[in-house]
């Protein structure tokens, strides 16, 4: 068969992967062999690849790949995640564009668009992972809406309802106004947004109430300022959101404020509404903020609901769900709130009623998915009780015993604050896509409803309840009259149950899979979803199975540019992740990728470093190469040049598979890839090929060449899990195999103690030809030509490797000598002087007449400095270091002339 001499992945990267695929490699099923089991993190279903995916899964197909080559059962399990908020927009998107309007359809209507949608884009991204060589069990591959998946999380609602977890309340929420939900506390992120203070004057009514005293009169200047020519008093609050003014049912003012004692009892007017609202006193207004004068606007602020219910304030919310103003916005009704922000602010400034607006930084809180500014509101919502939850999973990370490391270590923080200062998790949101909460409604009442399974147990026990009337009378319902629960549970609690539902283990709990696999072993991640999914597994784990999850989770670092921005489509510096694989392969992007990705450190993505990768495969294929033009003799004897080098090379190799093993131990991937690159390129390629190869149109010894292969084939195992289409390419050229011997099941090599006094003398011996080859560099000296060699061992090193030096050097040989040698070139290494005797070794007229051009260079160029330099001009007006400079030149030609005078005086 015709070897190319250029490795090309576009021929060879599909070709592997079917292989694979069609002898099973991937599957997994329990047997007596030790399992490992990874969970994918469930991408969104209609999403695509991009660079954090590239980097999270191949971390995941590293490590399962190196565990099914350990002799492991290596199952990964792949997936995808309904993503309920990021799928239903784009659906809801589509039928925009076909002139559809979601509110006019069934929820089963919309749901069959949604599942049209889901079957028409997802698992796209899965079939894009398999480019990138991603080993998973595809036929264990889950979808978060998989009618069992769906079942189980059915079966935990329930059972936690049951339990008096789940509980239905009103409450303050983050509302989506673009999505139309709600959303956990999680799921909002905070950003710094430049904006306005707006300082609002409010009337104040009465202007001099009864039982004013003599103390409000004194402050009544100051915090009430007489409007011009009205003959009426006005306080001032400060706001960043003038819009909800329209909302406002109490001023606030401190009690202790002495600025504000002549407002105690007063009331104030609303502008625009003209709504009259008391002024009530509470120590939760900050005295230093604004006028020290606060709106209390109970609908649209969390803070201003709980003074609200302290002090029994109406409630009055002035929002649509799409965040327009509803009939309390009076003529600015159906209008969006930043549109009547601009509107209100010139109503109010025309009315006279504008203070003073000022710059000011607010930190503004958005939805993860749309972006969307989020808007607090009230809302009947499911609740999950945490309180009592958390704590096994509090205990699993941070108690002395460590179930479940976090590496890098450092997330531990991040971790115990989250989860020490949890609250309930809001479950529910105003979606159709997702499951729909079980519980069904039969009566008028808040609390006229049952949480169950199905329709049936739920008809059961509704009319439990309803069994007797207030006349005993006995009267029954039927499922005609239950109507469920419209709202869809959050995604997350889908994903919480992941490492359970995937082997069923919530429908099945006593199964053989989830027996065998759960807990997995790895868990791979971001730490931005460090409580949004790890914690909240971890918290389902200890409550459904008494048990962790996973041992270990590996927190990646984001990826950015160079410029350490996230890479994003809106700032357009995030490349193709496809295209990348099409110009580097798969390995070369691998490679890139992992060599800066040090754990939970960001990623400063450089092309340069998938073109790192694929320098990688091209040196090993190149080695590959070599090999196979070499003519094998079983007759010639093997040279003790190649004897001690592959014995040092195996020691070599076993000492950086000892470094290898404790950076995955650690999770220190960058790490080890860097010695896997390092060890083939430097030590194998670099050293080991040189020495061992034969000479020009020269045999190899059989015993040299069997050993080069095999430890080829033991530096292709250990690369595998890093670039597996060029090793299983090159391990399935070296000789005919079957598909019991392919390298993806092929055994890891066995860790050896290394020789480590035979690696620190080719160290030496290493330096040593390092010097001969900068003497023959130096002086011109042909490695054609054989030059005579001799040393002083003042370092009393062995002479294991002179066999190495002689052939990497061309030496006549390697004598031993006690005294220095005139009229040789010489240098060190350590305390042992090296001699190369220049008689026929050099050209000496060519040297002379090179070092002689050289000395009148160098005496030309120190003139010109030394002219400058008697110029005083120069001296004194030129800065200090220009100065400076020119001395240093003027020394370093002067020790330079010094040397080319000598070694021309040593030429005779």
């Amino acid at each position: 068969m015709q070897i190319p001499s250029k490795y090309d992945a576009s021929k060879v990267e599909s070709k592997w992967y079917d292989y694979w695929m069609k002898h099973n490699y991937f599957h997994s099923e329990p047997d007596e062999r030790e399992p490992y089991t990874i969970v994918i993190p469930p991408p969104n279903v209609t999403g695509v690849l991009h660079m954090g995916h590239m980097l999270n899964n191949t971390i995941q197909d590293v490590l399962i790949r190196r565990a099914r080559l350990q002799g492991k059962n290596a199952c990964w399990v792949p997936g995808t995640d309904h993503a309920s908020i990021a799928t239903e927009a784009k659906v809801v998107a589509k039928l925009k564009e076909q002139g559809i309007n979601k509110n006019d359809l069934t929820r089963d209507e919309f749901l069959k668009h949604a599942w049209d949608w889901t079957h028409e884009y997802g698992g796209v991204i899965l079939e894009q992972l398999k480019k990138l060589g991603c080993s998973c069990d595809w036929d264990r591959s889950k979808f978060t809406m998989d009618d069992d998946m769906s079942e189980a999380v059915i079966k935990v609602f329930v059972d936690l309802y049951n339990k008096g977890l789940i509980y239905r309340g009103y409450r303050m929420v983050n509302w989506d106004p673009e999505a139309k939900t709600t959303l956990s506390d999680e799921e909002v992120e905070y950003i710094d947004k430049q904006g306005k203070l707006y300082h609002i004057k409010y009337k104040i009514s009465p202007l001099t109430p009864e039982g004013g005293t003599e103390q409000d009169a004194q402050h009544k200047s100051e915090s009430s300022p007489p409007s011009e020519g009205l003959g009426e008093a006005f306080l001032t609050i400060a706001t960043t959101r003038p819009e909800t003014i329209l909302g406002d049912t109490a001023i606030c003012i401190n009690p202790t404020d002495e600025r504000h004692f002549n407002l105690k009892g007063k009331k104030a007017v609303v502008p625009i509404c003209d709504r009259v609202i008391p002024i009530i006193e509470d120590e939760y207004v900050d005295v230093e903020f604004g006028t020290g004068c606060l709106k209390v606007t109970p609908a649209h602020d969390e803070n201003d609901k709980v003074l609200g219910d302290k002090h029994n304030l109406e409630v009055v919310d002035i929002f649509n769900e799409d965040a327009t103003l509803n009939s309390y916005g009076l003529h600015y009704e159906g209008k969006d709130r930043f549109e009547v922000r601009k509107a209100i602010v010139k109503e109010l400034d025309e009315l006279g009623l504008i203070a003073k607006i000022e710059e000011h930084n607010n930190r503004v809180g958005i939805s993860e998915r749309t972006k969307a500014i989020i808007e607090p509101r009230l809302s009947d919502q499911w609740f999950l009780k945490m309180e009592d939850l958390v704590k096994p999973a509090i205990k699993a990370v941070l108690d002395e015993e460590n179930d479940i490391q976090l590496f890098p270590k450092k997330f531990e923080n991040t971790y115990r604050h989250w989860m020490e200062n949890i609250r309930d998790w809001n479950i529910s949101r105003q979606l159709l896509w997702g499951q729909q909460i079980p519980a069904y409604y039969y009566g008028d009442g808040k609390e006229d409803f049952v949480v169950a399974e199905s329709v049936e147990e739920a008809l059961e026990l509704a009319n439990k309840k309803l069994n007797v009337t207030s006349s005993g009378v006995e009267r029954s319902i039927t499922k005609e009259d239950l109507k469920q629960e419209t709202d869809a549970l959050d995604t997350w609690f889908s994903s919480w149950l992941w490492p359970m539902s995937v082997f069923d283990g919530i429908r099945n709990p006593e199964n053989d899979d989830i027996k065998y696999y759960y807990p997995t072993n790895d868990l791979v991640t971001g730490p931005d979803i460090l409580f949004f999914w790890v914690a909240r597994m971890i918290i389902a784990g200890y409550e459904y199975k008494n048990d962790k999850p996973f041992k270990n989770v590996y927190l990646t670092g984001l990826v950015r540019d160079k410029q350490r921005r996230k890479m994003s489509k809106s700032l357009g510096n995030s490349p193709d992740a496809l295209k990348l694989i099409e110009e580097y392969g798969a390995g070369g992007v691998r490679v890139g990728l992992l060599l800066s990705a040090a754990a939970g450190n960001d990623l400063l993505f450089d092309e340069a470093l998938c073109q790192q990768g694929k320098g990688l495969g091209n040196k090993i294929w190149s080695a590959f190469y070599l090999t196979t033009l070499w003519e094998v003799s079983e007759t010639v004897e093997q040279p003790q040049s190649s004897k001690i080098a592959l014995e040092w090379y195996e020691a070599k190799f076993q000492k950086a598979l000892a470094d290898i093993e404790d950076h995955f131990s650690k999770y220190r991937l960058s790490d080890a890839i860097m010695a896997i690159y390092k060890l083939i390129y430097d030590d194998f390629c670099g050293w080991l090929l040189e020495i061992v190869k034969p000479a020009y149109q020269q045999p190899i010894d059989a015993i040299t060449y069997n050993a080069v292969i095999s430890l080829l084939e033991d530096n292709l195992k250990i690369l595998h899990p890093f670039m597996p289409f060029i090793t299983e390419e090159i391990w399935q050229l070296i000789t005919e195999r079957t598909s019991e011997d392919a390298l993806i099941v092929a055994t890891w090599p066995e860790l050896k103690p290394a020789n480590e006094p035979l690696i620190a003398e080719f160290d030496f011996a290493a330096d040593v030809i390092s010097g001969i080859r900068t003497i023959r560099k130096e002086k011109n000296i042909a490695f054609k030509d054989a030059i005579a060699f001799s040393v002083i061992n003042n370092e009393k090193q062995a002479n294991t490797f002179d066999a190495v030096i002689k052939k990497l050097g061309n030496l006549e040989g390697v004598e031993y000598v006690n005294e220095t040698i005139d009229g040789a070139l010489t240098y060190r290494v350590k305390s042992n002087e090296y001699f190369i005797p220049m008689a026929g070794a050099i050209d000496v007229e060519a040297e002379i007449k090179k070092l002689t051009d050289e000395l009148s260079y160098t005496e030309g160029f120190l003139k010109s400095v030394q002219k400058k330099l008697s110029n005083e001009r120069f001296v004194n007006n030129a800065p200090e270091q220009v100065v400076a400079s020119e001395k240093k030149k003027e020394a370093d030609a002067l020790a330079k002339i010094e040397t080319l005078k000598a070694s021309l005086a040593s030429l005779g």
